[in-house]
This record gives structure tokens, C-alpha cells and sequence, in this order.
């Protein structure tokens, strides 16, 4: 069998595609340290590509979360606060009606009248903390568009229906907001339905009693008069409302700690996917200087052997 024919021309092809091949490796290794990525384009690797689409896609998911999170902690944070202040002058409010409600000297008409003023000063500062904001919104307003939750005599303003999400997790929502109703009572007595005021024979609704700002007034007005059976009443009112302010701040704190425990766990799962996709996508650059000294050198060593094996030729020098 006669081996094949191999020109000077054939010799000159397979070089310089060898030489090809190698310049192209070399490029390789530049780009990749040039740019940091081992993953530049589809093309590099298709299976990569792939799982690099659905980690990023994660930590865009994780990200949110975590947006999503310090958001909602910021707002029950300002709730969290609003109630614990607003828990400790109804403490005050307990403490003013016990005093007066005492059979000794301290139960003075004078006395009393002082402390009807001091309820109404109140009464007006918790109605402050009921308009509370939290970028620049009621955070006790429900979705109102409104800037306040309460009138300046304590008269619920804000949106009574809805409730606002915020998404911490996989299928994981925790309601964000508290209402007025919810924390100081409704304005009106409700029927059985829960949502239609009830009224009297008059057509108009009937105020609640057990209304929080209603309840100051009615025992402000109690002690201004002398009546002792009012301020009884009204101490037995105060007590179920602050009985209702301290379990919605339990209630707070509670959704307030699981957020807390949602967004570390979004972070831990950021860290540890954005490690996975960076396995995936960036280069190991000792690795690639090392790689790249070695087509250098190889490519070296090439152009020395080619300029060896393909010697000028007398045809050359007459072109």
C-alpha cells in the first residue's frame, strides 16, 4: 500500500491551521481573563447556560424577598412602636381612674377636674399616635389615600376593607398592615353581619361605647361631673380596650419575628445560590493564568518548530 503524497503545500496548511488552533486558545484564555467569566455566550456551554438562567432567576426571587421583607419590617416596626407607646398612657389613663374612683381625699372635685384634663390631653396624643406614618402613609389607615386614619376627634377616616401583603418567601405572605377598628375599636355598633352599622329608630348609627376615644371622653366627662358610677363603667371599658391594643401588639410582634426569620433565610439562600451561579459563570483566574502561560508557550514552541520544519525555498527568494 503506498503512503499518501505529502507536498510542501500540505505541510504549510497543517501548520498553519495547528498554529490556528492554538493562537485561538490562547485568545480563549485572554478573553476569559479579560472579562472574569468562564461563560461569555450561549455557545460556551448550553447545559451552563441553562442552569445560569434559573439561578439567576433565583436570586431576583430571593432579592425581592428580601426588599419585600425590610419593607414589611419597617412598617410593623412603626406599628410595633405606635402600639407600645399608646399601651403605656392607657396605663396612665388606668392609673388617673383608679385615683379617682378612690374614696379618699385624692377624689376632690378639683382633683378629679385636673385629671379630666389630663385624660383629654391624652386622649388627643393617642389620637396622634393613630395617624402614625410610615412613608408618609397611616400605617392604622388601611389603603386610604388619605394623609390621617383619624379626625381630630377620633373618628375613623381610613379604607375599613382590604388587607396589605407583602411576599417574604416561597407561597409565604404575611399581612402587613394593622386598621384603626382593629386596634381602637369601631366607631358604631355593627350588626350581626359584621359590616353594616346598626341603627336606631331615628335612622341614625349608633355610636359605639366601647370605642377607645369614646371611652376617654365618656370617663373625662365622668370625673368633670362627679359620677362615679361612670367612672366604674368607664374603668371597666378601658380595661377590654387595653386588653385589645396589647394583644394586637403581641399579634405584631408576632408576624414582625416570623418576616425577621424569612428575610435571614432569603439572605442565607442569596449567599448560597449567588456562590452556585458564580461555580457556574466566573472564571478561576489562577487557573486561566496558568492555562494561558501554557498556550503561550506552546505557541512558542510552534512557530520554533514550524520555522525549522518549512524551510525557505529557492522559489521563494525568485517570487
Amino acid at each position: 500500500m503506498s503512503s499518501p503524497r505529502i507536498t510542501e503545500s500540505s505541510v504549510r496548511t497543517r501548520t498553519m491551521a495547528s498554529l490556528q488552533r492554538n493562537l485561538s486558545r490562547t485568545q480563549n484564555a485572554q478573553d476569559q481573563i479579560s472579562s472574569g467569566k468562564q461563560l461569555r455566550r450561549p455557545s460556551d456551554s448550553p447545559t451552563g447556560t441553562v442552569t445560569a438562567l434559573q439561578l439567576r432567576g433565583e436570586v431576583r426571587a430571593n432579592k425581592k424577598y428580601s426588599a419585600n421583607a425590610d419593607d414589611a419590617m419597617g412598617r410593623l416596626g412603626t406599628v410595633q412602636d405606635t402600639l407600645q407607646s399608646a399601651s403605656g398612657l392607657l396605663q396612665k389613663v388606668r392609673t388617673l381612674t383608679l385615683e379617682a374612683s378612690s374614696m379618699g381625699g385624692g377624689s376632690t372635685p378639683q382633683a378629679n377636674k385636673a385629671r379630666a384634663e389630663e385624660i383629654e390631653q391624652i386622649k388627643g396624643t393617642l389620637i396622634q399616635y393613630a395617624n402614625t406614618k410610615y412613608l408618609d402613609r397611616p400605617v392604622f389607615g388601611g389603603s386610604t389615600p388619605d394623609s390621617t386614619a383619624y379626625a381630630q376627634g377620633g373618628t375613623y377616616s381610613g379604607e375599613g376593607a382590604g388587607e396589605a401583603l407583602r411576599s417574604i418567601g416561597p407561597n409565604a405572605k404575611v399581612r402587613v398592615d394593622v386598621r384603626g377598628p382593629e386596634v381602637f375599636g369601631m366607631d358604631w355598633v355593627m350588626q350581626p353581619d359584621g359590616v353594616t352599622p346598626a341603627v336606631d329608630a331615628n335612622g341614625d348609627r349608633v355610636p359605639n361605647p366601647d370605642q377607645l376615644f369614646r371611652v376617654l371622653d365618656d370617663l373625662s366627662t365622668a370625673m368633670r361631673t362627679g359620677d362615679s358610677a361612670g367612672i366604674t363603667a368607664g374603668l371597666g371599658k378601658l380595661d377590654k380596650a387595653s386588653e385589645i391594643v396589647n394583644s394586637t401588639l403581641s399579634d405584631v410582634g408576632a408576624r414582625y419575628n416570623r418576616i425577621e426569620q424569612m428575610k435571614q433565610s432569603a439572605e442565607d439562600r442569596l449567599m448560597s445560590v449567588s456562590s452556585q451561579l458564580s461555580d457556574i459563570e466566573d472564571v478561576d483566574l489562577p487557573k486561566a493564568i496558568m492555562e494561558l502561560q501554557l498556550q503561550q508557550t506552546s505557541y512558542q514552541a510552534a512557530l520554533a518548530a514550524t520555522a525549522k520544519v518549512i524551510q525557505p525555498s529557492l522559489i521563494d527568494f525568485l517570487r
